[in-house]
């Protein structure tokens, strides 16, 4: 946006047509401080509303348009989503709303109400049923909540409610717990304590299934559950769960991070120990340090905020790539990518953090066949020393972040596609604290290896977080939440690239490209569309050698008024310059923190009539995003009077016309 200018003492004249860009009086503004120093301070605030990134950049933003609102604030909810659905399930405070995006309508929604079964209430403040759960289940959908601090479920068929009672471990007693719930067949696995006032320690828990075991309290330190899986290995009895937390440091240094990262391992087919200490216990549990950190920057980001498994297309479960979102202490964030391969490797072959003796057999963490139970020395090793000293780095040679970046991301999604060239694309979603997406490709392709921020999108109407995030491989959607509204975001979001054919292609968006005269999705087109194969360089794939020059703007002013010239800046990988005939006025570098390029001039003077140019640079990519002219106002009111002038000799011959015709007839 451009900065708000004072009133006008002396208004400039523009051209007919041509918009105003910003006319400012010969005097400072009304409040008295200096022009300059007003410029300073609103440069200052939309610097302090922004954030500077030393990670990819955005090119691009999009604003939503498939939204729906609550119709009030719902402060906690929970999000169900069926891959190939246009429904979109939300559990909020008392009800759940079902919405509905079908394609080229109007979204719709509708509300069925489950509010609290428990007469009376201490705590006013959860009184409600809080929704913490919805699941698909073959007769309906599993509805839990907190029921007034006494968990409850329902099932829910159709528009019908039949309550199904006190579940202990499938909701929490207050919305504001840490809660993961892990559905596998039959089996249910669950972080949720089942007594409000007893085992205040958090512990992972297989709440249904073969026999129900627990976590020791000594293995966790202050957990708070991320995600959790299961993988299914190449012999059955081999199957893991993993899931990822974090939780206190135990090393107390006043320099060391206060959190640190986790990756956890349990057997499916643990059966508990032999002993009466391990008999309802995970035996096989043992827990590894995620590492995020850039050591050639000496960046380390140690808070894991988010995980997303992207499994191998080919269904080889090492291969399946493991994206964490991690923070530091200044809200920094980084993007790490792991495979489960090294996971499982860390795991069967490294030594126990702490434990200097040879390790019993079988080596603690193994999985054995035919429901064997674990001995109890390797139950006790284990528990004792339940970190392995091995830590888990991300993919590559590097062992570094995929990118870092001072956005301060929370969730992420990510989505395996091929372009129309045959090259995969990893693209990834990642919610910001503003309430917005941020959409990053990485290739998956080795030799044009890059990771590019190409869009930044504003889901919702107000400006507020996203609690929880949903991708749809099948229908290409997100379908994301905030406290107010739902809204669904196409992943093909080709029409928000302007500047032709280049403009198409210089966004590196691998779902659109250019089909003739416009910048289209690869999915809905049904011809080959262009896209180029080069990153650096993809505008060379064009047919034209160069882009359109920008149309000419003209603009009239008096002397000695001061005016400023604003370039929105369309992509943030470019460098924009302002240049009066051949001179550089301005220079606005990629990461910029002000979505414009604005050039200011205090004082007009003779010299400084004439033409601006802004250009757009980014590598040999020059494009001139605005061209205005600056003409005296003497001048433009002697062309005007000329131009009447024509207008009124017009008029009268024209008048004249017909009678010199007729005069011509009669004779």
């Amino acid at each position: 946006m451009t900065p708000p200018p004072p009133p006008p003492r002396r208004p400039g004249r523009a051209a007919p047509g041509a918009p105003r860009t910003g006319v400012l009086s010969p005097s400072p503004a009304r409040s008295g401080l200096p022009l300059r120093l007003l410029l300073l301070l609103w440069a200052a605030a939309v610097s302090a509303q922004g954030h500077s990134r030393s990670g990819p950049r955005i090119s691009a933003v999009w604003r939503g348009k498939d939204r729906v609102d609550f119709g009030q604030a719902e402060p906690h909810t929970v999000l169900f989503h069926e891959p190939g659905s246009s429904s979109v399930w939300v559990g909020g405070r008392n009800k759940v709303y079902l919405f509905n995006f079908p394609d080229s309508k109007n979204a719709s929604v509708r509300t069925v109400s489950i509010g609290s079964t428990k007469e009376t209430c201490q705590d006013k403040q959860d009184c409600g049923n809080y929704i913490t759960l919805l699941e698909r289940r073959s007769d309906g959908l599993l509805v839990c909540g907190t029921n007034a601090r006494q968990p409850s479920c329902w099932n829910l068929v159709n528009d019908s409610v039949v309550p199904l009672g006190e579940m202990k471990g499938y909701a929490p007693f207050s919305p504001d717990e840490n809660s993961l719930v892990l559905f596998e067949g039959d089996e249910v696995y669950s972080t949720i304590r089942k007594q409000e006032y007893n085992g205040k320690i958090p512990r992972f828990r297989r709440i249904q299934g073969e026999s129900e075991l627990y976590t020791s309290d000594t293995v966790m330190q202050n957990p708070q559950f991320i995600k959790a899986t299961i993988v299914h290995q190449d012999q059955a009895y081999d199957d893991k769960i993993y899931y990822f937390f974090r939780e206190d440091n135990p090393d107390k240094n006043p320099e060391a991070p206060l959190n640190v990262s986790r990756v956890a391992q349990l057997c499916r087919g643990d059966q508990g120990g032999e002993s009466s200490l391990s008999v309802s216990k995970w035996n096989t549990f043992l827990k590894a340090m995620l590492v995020c950190s850039d050591a050639t920057t000496n960046k380390n980001f140690n808070r894991l905020q988010d995980v997303f498994l992207l499994p191998d297309p080919s269904g080889h479960w090492r291969d399946t790539r493991v994206y964490g979102v991690f923070s530091n202490p200044w809200n920094y964030s980084a993007v790490c990518v792991y495979s489960l391969g090294d996971i499982d490797k860390v795991f069967r072959t490294s030594s126990l953090k702490g434990y200097h003796m040879g390790l019993p057999n079988p080596r603690p963490g193994k999985c054995l066949p035919n429901k064997q139970p674990i001995p109890t020395e390797t139950f006790q090793v284990a528990d004792s020393h339940p970190e392995v000293a091995q830590r888990v780095e991300p993919m590559g040679p590097l062992k570094t972040p995929l990118f870092h970046s001072k956005y301060h991301y929370q969730k992420v999604v990510v989505h395996r596609m091929r372009a129309s060239h045959g090259h995969t694309f990893h693209v990834l979603y990642l919610t910001t604290d503003r309430g917005t997406i941020h959409k990053v490709v990485e290739s998956g392709d080795p030799e044009h290896s890059f990771v590019f921020n190409i869009m930044e999108i504003q889901p919702f109407r107000r400006a507020s977080a996203i609690q929880a995030i949903s991708l749809d491989a099948e229908r290409r959607k997100l379908y994301v939440n905030s406290q107010w509204e739902v809204s669904q975001v196409p992943l093909d979001l080709c029409e928000v690239y302007s500047g032709g054919c280049h403009g198409c292609l210089m966004s590196r968006d691998p779902y659109c490209g250019w089909d003739q005269d416009r910048c289209v999705s690869i999915f809905g087109s049904q011809r080959s569309v262009l896209q180029s194969v080069n990153p650096a360089e993809p505008h060379k794939e064009c047919p034209n050698p160069k882009p359109d020059g920008a149309p000419l703007q003209k603009v009239s002013l008096a002397r000695n008024s001061r005016y400023y010239l604003s370039c929105p800046m369309e992509s943030r990988h470019a460098t924009y310059l302002w240049r009066h005939e051949e001179n550089v006025e301005q220079s606005c570098e990629p990461g910029h923190q002000s979505p414009n390029c604005v050039l200011f001039i205090e004082n007009l003077t003779a010299r400084q009539y004439g033409h601006y140019r802004c250009e757009a640079q980014e590598g040999s990519y020059l494009h001139e995003a605005q061209h205005w002219e600056l003409t005296p106002e003497d001048r433009a009111l002697a062309e005007q009077l000329m131009g009447d002038a024509r207008v009124l000799a017009a008029s009268l011959w024209l008048g004249v016309l017909p009678t010199f015709v007729l005069g011509f007839l009669v004779h």
